[in-house]
This record gives structure tokens, C-alpha cells and sequence, in this order.
């Protein structure tokens, strides 16, 4: 899903004991979050890094409230690239997206230097181990960075834990190792949970056109020429780590009903709903509380970012569940 190059970034370190919840390369000031909130940090200082990459489509002030450090990826239009909130938000990415003469953006992943960078900042701050959490490695080669970054750093304890997911299905992954750090779970307790807890995640969205998964390489060009001729609304999943079919119907409308149907199958603990730009969310996510019984605190909601969106175009909806245990 995501390209295989990488970027220099600089990680700004925190004062030792301050957990920093930042965009790795961005001067964001962290706050720390209240126990009282409903996805509230620690009372006390994690002594536990969380660690994620920008394919999580993680908002800044949302890694902030978490104490979550994300590592960007690159996207360029061109010979311009850019760093996913870093050097350019997800709206100035969406117009630059949908711009009439804009080329089609390329993604690269991060390279070990740039994990090296936050993992030792991480330490420098006070942490004690790190939880590195990354995109499927059958969409990046983010997660070979981390690992070779890791290997660098042996006298560290530092945990990769593959996602098998991407967007907010990775992001909802990090925000759980977040609230078991802010618990004083150990670093090893953290990653065992989470290589437990993935199995519990899906994610389905309806793409709104076949044209961006084309550009990607995805399907033939033949194919999304038919598609478009019939007005074809793909649905897709991740499985196992890899984007998937997971249907296609023949308009909008029926593509987010079959959405809302394959999401709210099973009882869920909480989700993440998933959009594009011109996406018409407001019914989607609205329909989405009524049939998940969720209450709207556990249901949050993220623009597609700079990361993901190349390879799914506007007009997309969808959501990440986490299914109860």
C-alpha cells in the first residue's frame, strides 16, 4: 500500500520523565491527559515509549493525548515531497490531492534512521523500553526499518510489533499499548497484548472508484474501465496483513449499507469510523452509532490521511472495529 524509500527526520527529545506525544520532526508540544478522560493518559509517568508510523493516519493533537511518538513517511507530487503532518497537514493534502492538475502523489516508507532517531530520543527521555507498533509488513517496508533499527540498538529493549493493518486499525493498535503503559505495564506485558489483541481488529471500507487503486497498480486498467462503465463501488479489508476484496456493489448507497453490515456483524468494543475527503460521512457514522450500539464515546472518527489516501482517492468511507471479547 505504501512506498519503499525513506526520509530523514528529526525527533525532538522530552525533558527525562515526560512522555511526548509528537509528529517525529515537529516542535508540538505534548500535554499530558487527564485519568479522567474517557481515553485518558496516566496519573503517573510511563516509563514505556509507544511508538507508531504515519500510515496510522494519527492526528497530531490525537498522539499528543496519547504520549504516542509517529514517525512520518513521505509523500510526494512530483519532485515535491512532503512529510504526512509534518510539512504538510491531511487537508493541504486532500486539495493538493483533488487539485485539477495535480500529478499522482507516491508514498515511501521510513527508514531505520529515522526510528533510530526517536527510539534513542525515547531513552534519552527517560524511557526504560520501547513499543514500536508499524504498518503490515505486506504494505510497507516501515516494519523492516523498525526492526533493522532495533538490531541496531541491541543493549536496548525495544519491541516491533506488526500490525497486520493500516490506517486507523494500526492507530487503535498503538492507543491500546498507550493506556497499558499508562496502567505500568512492562514493555514485554505491552507487545505480548498487542500481538494478542490484533486478531481483534478489522477494518472495511467502500471506495467511492476503482481509478486510484489502478494508479497503484492494483488492478488493470481494463479492469477499472469496467468498473467505472458499471459504476462498481469496491469494498475492501485488510487480511492477514494484505488489502483484500471484500465485495463491490453497484452504487454508493448500496456499497456503505453492505459496510454498515459487514462492520456490525459481531458485538464490538470500540471503533474508529474512516473517511475521505467528499465523503459524506455525517450519515455514515451516524447510522454506524445506531446499528453498533456503541456508545459515541467508544466510536471515534479520522480523515484518511497523506499516508493512506494515494491508493484509496476521495469519496471513501468505512471504519476500524476493535471486536469485544
Amino acid at each position: 500500500m505504501v512506498g519503499r524509500a525513506g526520509l530523514q527526520v528529526r525527533m525532538i527529545g522530552a525533558q527525562a520523565g515526560e512522555p511526548r506525544g509528537v509528529v517525529a520532526g515537529d516542535e508540538q508540544t505534548a500535554r499530558r491527559v487527564p485519568a479522567d478522560e474517557p481515553d485518558g493518559g496516566a496519573s503517573t509517568v510511563s516509563r514505556v515509549a509507544i511508538v507508531t508510523d504515519s500510515v496510522s493516519d494519527m492526528p497530531p493533537d490525537v498522539a499528543a493525548s496519547y504520549g504516542i511518538v509517529v514517525v512520518p513517511l513521505i509523500v510526494s507530487f512530483g519532485s515535491e515531497s512532503y512529510r504526512p503532518n509534518v510539512t504538510m497537514t491531511t487537508d493541504e493534502f486532500w486539495a493538493r490531492m483533488t487539485a485539477p492538475d495535480a500529478p499522482f502523489p507516491t508514498t515511501a516508507a521510513c527508514s531505520a534512521g529515522d526510528f533510530l532517531a526517536v527510539f534513542d530520543a525515547a531513552f534519552e527521555g527517560g524511557a526504560e523500553s520501547v513499543v514500536c507498533v508499524t504498518v503490515s509488513d505486506q504494505l510497507s517496508a516501515t516494519l523492516k526499518a523498525a526492526q533493522i533499527a532495533r538490531d541496531m540498538r541491541p543493549d536496548r529493549e525495544i519491541h516491533v510489533v506488526d500490525s497486520r493493518s493500516a490506517s486507523a486499525g494500526e492507530g487503535m493498535l498503538a492507543q491500546i499499548g498507550s493506556r497499558l503503559a499508562a496502567e505500568g505495564r512492562s514493555g514485554a506485558e505491552i507487545a505480548a497484548i498487542l500481538e494478542d489483541r490484533k486478531r481483534d481488529i478489522d477494518l472495511y471500507v467502500a471506495l467511492d472508484t476503482l481509478e486510484y487503486l489502478k494508479r497503484g497498480g492494483r488492478i488493470s486498467g481494463a479492469r477499472a474501465a469496467i468498473g467505472t462503465v458499471l459504476s462498481i463501488k469496491p469494498i475492501i479489508t485488510v487480511i492477514d496483513g494484505v488489502v483484500e476484496n471484500a465485495g463491490q456493489v453497484r452504487s454508493r448507497a448500496k456499497a456503505r449499507e453492505r459496510v454498515l453490515e459487514l462492520l456490525t456483524a459481531r458485538p464490538l468494543e470500540r471503533a474508529t469510523v474512516l473517511h475521505s475527503t467528499n465523503a459524506d460521512v455525517e450519515e455514515f457514522h451516524a447510522r454506524f452509532l445506531e446499528r453498533s450500539g456503541l456508545d459515541p464515546s467508544l466510536v471515534d472518527r479520522l480523515t484518511i490521511g497523506a499516508s493512506v489516501g494515494p491508493h484509496l482517492g476521495p469519496g471513501c468511507v468505512g471504519a476500524v472495529i476493535l471486536y469485544k471479547r
